[in-house]
Parts: C-alpha cells; sequence; structure tokens
C-alpha cells in the first residue's frame, strides 16, 4: 500500500519554516561564497532582462489564502509476481532461417539451426521423402521451429525438379506428431508479384543495382530497354537515378533463392544527365509486347545498340593503339569484353552475306540489312548460321571467342553504312522505332499514366531515403 499525504493550513509554522530555510543558506553562503555570489548575479542580470514583461503584482488585487485540504488514497500495485510468473512458465520457441549449402550434411545443416535433436537427424537420414532435403540442388531455403533444441517443424521451399520451372516449386514439410515425425512433400504455384524499386548512381549501374536490392536479371533488363537512350559506356553520370516495377516469383510469400526469380520488367524510368526517359511493357491484341515511352512511341527500334546482353565494352569507336600492331589507329567499332561462348546475336533484321574465317577477324559473320546497312561480328569461337540464312533482330549467330588476331576473348563488332563504319550507337539512336495503333494508344495512356504514378512513388521514397530495399506492390 502507497500513501500520499498534503499537509493542512496551520500544521505548520510559516515562522519556524522561514528560519529553517533562512539557516540553511547562511550555512550554505559561509561554505561556498563564489557560488552565491554567481547566483545573485545571474538572478539579477535576469531579472534586469526580463523586468520589461513583468507587471506590477502589487496592483493586482489580492485572493483569499488558499484552502490546503491533506488526501490519503490507497493505490493497488499490479500483480507483477503473478506476471513475471506467468511468463516466465511460457515455453521458448525459435523460429530459424537457412540456405541449404553444398557441403552440407544432415548434422551440419541441423546445428546452424540450433536443432539438438538425434530423432530428426535419424528420421530425415532414412525416410524416402525427408531424405529429399539435401538432394538436388543447394540453395534451398529452410525455415525451422526449435523448441529447447528439438525439432518441431521444419519446411524446406526449392525449385520443382531439376529444371528451372518458373511456375512451380517444391515445399518439403517435416513435423513432430505425437507418434514421432512424418513428412511431406508438395508441388505448389509460385506466386508473382510486383516489386518497386529506385537507385542512384555512384560508381556504376550494377554497383547502384546491388545497393538498391534490384536483381542482376533486373538491371541486365533495364539497361537493355533504354540501351538505344543512353550510352552506358560512356554517357552514364554519378547522381543519375532510375527506378523498375518488375514480376518477382515468391514462395509462400517469400522471394526465392533459385532459378529466375525475378520475371520482367513491367516499368522503368532512368534520369541521365537530368533527361528523364520512361519505358512500359504493353501487348496490342494480336502482336507482340514491347516497351513504350509514355506517348506510345515504342522503344524498340530497328537496329539494337550491342550485340551482347549488356556487358562491359573494352574498346570503343575512337582512336587507340593496337595492341598487336603495336601502333595508333582508328579503330571503326567496338570491341565487348566477355567469355568465351557468350552468345552473340544480330542487331537487326537481315540476310547474312558471309560465314567462315577471314584473316585477322578469325571466324566473322555479315549481315546485310536494308538501305545498304551491313553489320560485321568477328574473332567468334563459333558460326550458328549459314550464307544466305535470313535473320531476325535477337537471333543468335555465333558466341565470343578469340579467333584471328585477338588477344583475348571478346566480340569486334562494326557497323558499316555504304561500306563506311558508323558508330553503331548513332546508329542505334537514329533507327526507326514503331507506334501503336491509334485503337490502341488510348487504352495504353491510361497504363501509361498510373505506371507513371507508381514509378514517382518509388522515386519520393528513393528521395525521402525511406526505401531500403525492393517493395512488395
Amino acid at each position: 500500500m502507497t500513501s500520499f499525504k498534503l499537509f493542512k493550513a496551520g500544521q505548520f509554522s510559516p515562522l519556524s519554516a522561514a528560519i529553517s530555510v533562512a539557516t540553511t543558506v547562511q550555512s550554505f553562503a559561509h561554505r561556498h561564497p563564489r557560488r552565491v555570489s554567481a547566483a545573485v548575479l545571474t538572478v539579477l542580470a535576469g531579472s534586469a532582462v526580463t523586468a520589461f514583461g513583468v507587471s506590477d503584482l502589487g496592483a493586482l488585487p489580492q485572493g483569499p489564502a488558499p484552502v490546503i485540504t491533506q488526501i490519503t488514497e490507497t493505490i493497488e500495485p499490479s500483480q507483477l509476481a503473478e506476471q513475471v510468473q506467468a511468463v516466465d512458465s511460457q515455453s521458448l520457441t525459435l523460429y530459424r532461417s537457412e540456405l541449404t549449402r553444398p557441403a552440407d550434411t544432415v548434422d551440419s545443416l541441423l546445428k546452424r539451426l540450433g536443432v539438438d535433436d538425434a530423432d530428426a537427424a535419424q528420421f530425415i537420414r532414412h525416410d524416402a521423402v525427408a531424405a529429399n532435403l539435401l538432394k538436388g540442388r543447394t540453395g534451398k531455403a529452410i525455415k525451422a521451429l526449435v523448441e529447447d533444441g528439438r525439432l518441431r517443424e521444419l519446411i524446406v521451399r526449392g525449385p520443382a525438379g531439376d529444371g528451372d520451372n518458373e511456375t512451380h516449386f517444391t515445399r518439403l514439410t517435416i513435423e513432430r506428431t505425437a507418434n514421432g515425425f512424418t513428412a511431406r512433400q508438395q508441388i505448389v504455384p509460385l506466386e508473382v508479384r510486383q516489386q518497386l524499386v529506385s537507385g542512384t548512381i555512384q560508381s556504376s549501374l550494377f554497383a547502384a543495382a546491388d545497393d538498391a536490392g534490384m536483381p542482376d536479371a533486373v538491371t541486365t533488363q533495364v539497361a537493355e530497354i533504354f540501351g538505344s537512350d543512353i550510352d552506358f559506356r560512356r554517357e552514364l553520370r554519378k547522381g543519375d537515378t532510375f527506378s523498375a516495377l518488375y514480376e518477382a516469383h515468391a514462395a509462400d510469400g517469400e522471394p526465392i533463392t533459385w532459378g529466375h526469380a525475378s520475371g520482367k520488367v513491367l516499368a522503368a524510368r532512368f534520369i541521365n544527365k537530368g533527361e528523364t526517359h520512361d519505358a512500359v511493357w504493353y501487348q496490342e491484341s494480336g502482336r507482340k509486347g514491347a516497351y513504350f515511352d509514355l506517348t506510345g512511341k515504342s522503344k524498340t527500334r530497328a537496329f539494337l545498340a550491342s550485340p551482347l546482353a549488356f556487358s562491359r565494352v573494352t574498346s570503343g569507336f575512337a582512336m587507340r593503339f593496337h595492341p598487336i600492331q603495336k601502333t595508333w589507329k582508328a579503330h571503326l567499332g567496338v570491341d565487348f569484353g566477355a567469355p568465351t561462348g557468350t552468345p552473340v546475336r544480330s542487331v537487326g533484321n537481315g540476310v547474312v552475306s558471309f560465314a567462315g574465317v577471314q584473316n585477322g577477324y578469325g571466324n566473322v559473320v555479315q549481315i546485310q540489312h536494308n538501305g545498304d546497312r551491313t553489320t560485321v561480328y568477328a574473332h567468334l569461337s563459333r558460326i550458328d548460321v549459314r550464307r544466305g540464312q535470313r535473320i531476325d533482330q535477337g537471333d543468335r549467330i555465333g558466341a565470343v571467342g578469340a579467333t584471328g588476331w585477338a588477344t583475348g576473348p571478346h566480340l569486334h563488332f562494326e557497323f558499316k553504312v555504304n561500306g563506311k563504319q558508323i558508330d553503331p550507337m548513332v546508329i542505334a539512336r537514329a533507327s526507326e522505332s514503331l507506334q501503336l495503333s491509334p485503337q490502341s494508344l488510348g487504352a495504353f495512356k491510361k497504363v501509361a499514366t498510373t505506371v507513371a504514378q507508381r514509378l514517382n512513388q518509388a522515386s519520393d521514397w528513393h528521395t525521402a531515403g525511406a526505401q531500403t530495399g525492393p517493395r512488395f506492390e
């Protein structure tokens, strides 16, 4: 029981109280004369400053003396002892997450999960279904419910089969029951969810994408989408920003860690040197889907900017010191550094005019396009087309290699107009683009307006510093 008391008027003497206070002050002054002097000066200075805002209290009417009444109230404290005992009696259940590793055994995996349970380990080793835990690919996502070191439930999510099944996943569940452990395995559809992410360039596109939590596959798509608008080799600037709305695959509501975790980019924005570039995925009835800007103009042009999926460029269209001839000369093409075997694609529709070996070019393919335009692909490790074959934009024509006069694996690429080499980026930007039909333009603009609002939202989050990674939509 706790009591609070207020004293009635008359239960103490004002005179005795004043004498007591005076005695205390006098004692303090003798012991600390300098502190008292400083305090007095401070009070006087404060009084001087505030005097203009203080009224003449003597002019105010004096009211009756206050009546002070003693009040005693009993307060019952909370039943803390009982609450502490109730919390202490509750069992502690741990929920842990892990990924399977190549060198995992049943014991090593259970140890990382905080499981010290011989019965569980024995069951997983000998049960035909539970043994699938460590079969197949590594990188499976594991969730475990553990109580005092004993396994209560283990859920394993991984790919459905050995292939990259993009529609389903395998869920393996191991549970402890009154009669021992049970195991069951199910094939479950993957969820397709939308994620929104933004980032700012500090050094490179991929570094900024990693900081923003954007998967490499999405980053590559973004670079491909804007490849004809932005020269990522020479025009990327610190402070450029990007946003992307893309499909993400989830298993039981959690992002997957295997296969194609991310899908198609649905919309993207890239602000380069203050200029905004937008792209929205849209599919007209009866036609292939494509990316369009907010006005309905296709981002797909007659020629791609690169014969490789987005990669680093080792030697651009400019003067260079030739690594073999040891002289400075014009490099009338672009060299793309990439591992041997990297697929090489045609940058536009055309017909193969040459496919074979050509001196310093090694294995080379030439494609004739409309309007006296020709493309050359050199140093190939293999050739996958033949002379006279008709090729569509994006078709594979060979693979990166180091044949001919090459110091290492790379692709030498040239774009010629009337036999004269031209910078491929200039051609890509000047090439024709498609337009949506008038019948589809109205519906597209409604979609584009909604998407633009979501990209604006992503940019706002990023600017405010509130976004720490992709957001599910």
